[in-house]
């Protein structure tokens, strides 16, 4: 991980802080919340603005390429650039780590669409504990089945724009209209940030390039 000056300047400014109310026997709770101030906003600055809020995609490949000791994490990376030969041993970490139903459920039906596996799709939906998600799925597998009508209504109720858009865009090429399916591409990445802003550029470079060759 690299820090820049002014990182390096306020993470010793702090240092030496702590050390000089132990010096002067400051009150021990004034030091720890010190320390715990600091540590939730390295936590913020390096791990929660990236996963949510970063928009810049070579900042978020930096980061999440340097997630393998969190599988977690490091499994967007690998679907986004499918990583073929690193996906099925992640997914065997996640399985261990993560022992919940619900969250196996995700991670498993985000393995069946990378495999292009509707059954493994179809098996984890009803366990997803997201509304959004499920949802998400469940028109994934109503365009699969033919019914793009029935795909266009069940996805009006996800409350999260990109993921409507995404949805629409997919609909749109599916159905040969090109045009209107980069129009939609451009909508669901405007309006995502974080890691679902890298999953869906590494997805449109490979099947809509227009969309974000102006993107970076």
């Amino acid at each position: 991980m690299r820090y820049s000056w002014w990182e390096f300047t306020f993470y010793f400014a702090v240092l030496m802080f702590v050390l000089f109310m132990q010096i002067n026997e400051y009150p021990l709770f004034l030091i720890v919340g010190v320390v715990v101030v600091t540590i939730l906003i390295a936590f913020i600055k390096h791990v929660f603005y990236p996963l949510v809020f970063d928009k810049r995609i070579d900042r978020l490949e930096s980061f999440l390429s340097k997630q393998k000791n969190t599988p977690g994490t490091y499994i967007i990376y690998v679907f986004a650039n499918r990583l073929d030969d690193e996906a099925e041993l992640v997914m065997e970490q996640i399985m261990q780590k993560y022992k919940r139903r619900t969250t196996q459920a995700q991670f498993k039906a985000a393995y069946g669409l990378y495999r292009k596996d509707m059954f493994a799709i179809r098996q984890a939906v009803p366990h997803i504990g997201l509304s959004d998600y499920r949802t998400y799925y469940e028109t994934i597998l109503l365009l699969e089945d033919g019914k793009s009508n029935q795909a266009r209504e069940r996805l009006q109720s996800i409350k999260k724009q990109w993921m409507r858009s995404t949805l629409l865009a997919g609909i749109e090429l599916k159905a040969e209209n090109r045009d209107t399916a980069i129009q939609h591409a451009h909508e669901a990445l405007n309006s995502s940030r974080g890691v679902n802003r890298y999953v869906l550029y590494k997805e449109y470079e490979r099947v809509l390039p227009e969309v974000v060759e102006h993107i970076s």
